[in-house]
């Protein structure tokens, strides 16, 4: 099953988080599909790229972990 989830970059102390497709059981830092959009939890940056290939891989059954989720909500993108 794919997910849409977070796989993180960054360096030590400066953490930034990439919002990646991947199967729910492969490593999310290695093992991902497609970047979609990144969040960066120092100035709070939360961006979609596109938001027509999120829409069109949740048509296909792909889910989002509850913290893309919650981004989702606190961010007022509606999918």
């Amino acid at each position: 099953m794919l997910k849409i989830r977070l796989s993180r970059a960054g360096k030590r102390n400066m953490p930034f988080f990439r919002v990646v497709v991947t199967e729910h059981t492969a490593a999310a830092k290695h093992g991902y599909i497609e970047v979609l959009g990144f969040y960066n939890p120092l100035s709070k940056d939360f961006k979609i790229n596109d938001l027509d290939k999120v829409k069109a891989y949740v048509s296909n059954g792909v889910q989002f972990s509850p913290r893309v989720e919650k981004l989702l909500k606190v961010n007022n993108i509606t999918i």
